[in-house]
């Protein structure tokens, strides 16, 4: 278990790839996380190696989508500490995005409204490709500690896909298991509305 700073600190830590989805060789993956004055979340995906052996594609016009899990996608799971509830957040290079919330594990539920679009920018050079999003505190459960599950799928120039997480507490991938809920954020005294 690894326990992020309150407000303003920032968190990085190490992805690794599943060792049944081995990724292209001298690929890295790291997070980090820093929570806002607001209460909101800043977060930043950065990938490592020859960029050329991945598919990263590029920016478009940002649109919610389902499926970005098929692709290149960062995602990020939140639960309130105690509950078996969470949210998943799904963040695309080219800007799509996706949220989801389930009531247990893998069990969906019907979003009662719109949720707001985080905001998601990317950056790259030859060896380096960062995607930043933004969560504003409202998407986040309500709770004075929360439960984190980091993880990314990335798409290799042969169609593998490797899969990326803080753990893996299966022998297949499975960013929703209960177990990879690693991450705790303390949210005493975060604003809410």
């Amino acid at each position: 278990m690894v326990e992020s700073p309150a407000g303003g600190s920032k968190t990085s830590l190490a992805l690794r790839a599943h060792p049944s989805t081995p990724a292209p060789r001298g690929t890295a993956l790291a997070f980090e996380l820093q929570r806002m004055d607001d209460g909101g979340l800043q977060l930043r995906y950065r990938l490592r190696g020859d960029l050329s052996a991945l598919v990263l594609p590029a920016p478009s016009v940002p649109c919610r989508a389902d499926g970005l899990w098929r692709h290149s996608c960062f995602e990020l799971f939140v639960r309130a500490a105690g509950q078996d509830a969470y949210t998943e957040f799904n963040f695309a290079p080219s800007g799509a995005w996706a949220l989801y919330r389930f009531r247990a594990y893998r069990q969906p539920e019907i979003l009662a409204a719109d949720p707001a679009a985080p905001a998601i920018s990317v950056r790259r050079d030859a060896q380096v490709y960062e995607l930043s999003a933004r969560l504003e505190l409202a998407t986040l459960p309500a709770a004075a500690v929360l439960r984190l599950a980091v993880s990314a799928v990335i798409e290799a120039a042969d169609g593998g896909l490797s899969y990326w997480a803080l753990a893996h507490p299966a022998d297949r991938p499975d960013f929703h298991h209960p177990d990879g809920f690693t991450l705790t954020l303390p949210m005493d005294g975060a604003p809410r509305n």
